[in-house]
């Protein structure tokens, strides 16, 4: 899986508290998550990563 994080949303990025993330999967799913806390960028990263081992 790899991770895109937005530099071209406002708000988004390294200088805010918060992003927004694209997740590319191996099978080629493409999930585009809204602008969110950092921490909850995380949860949906991790989450994404179990899912993937269960699934």
């Amino acid at each position: 899986m790899v991770v895109l994080n937005s530099l071209n949303d406002p708000g988004a990025g390294f200088n805010y508290d918060t992003n927004k993330i694209t997740l590319l999967r191996a099978d080629g799913q493409e999930q585009a998550l809204p602008l969110q806390s950092k921490q909850d960028a995380a949860r949906e990263i991790v989450s994404a990563i179990i899912d993937m081992q269960h699934g």
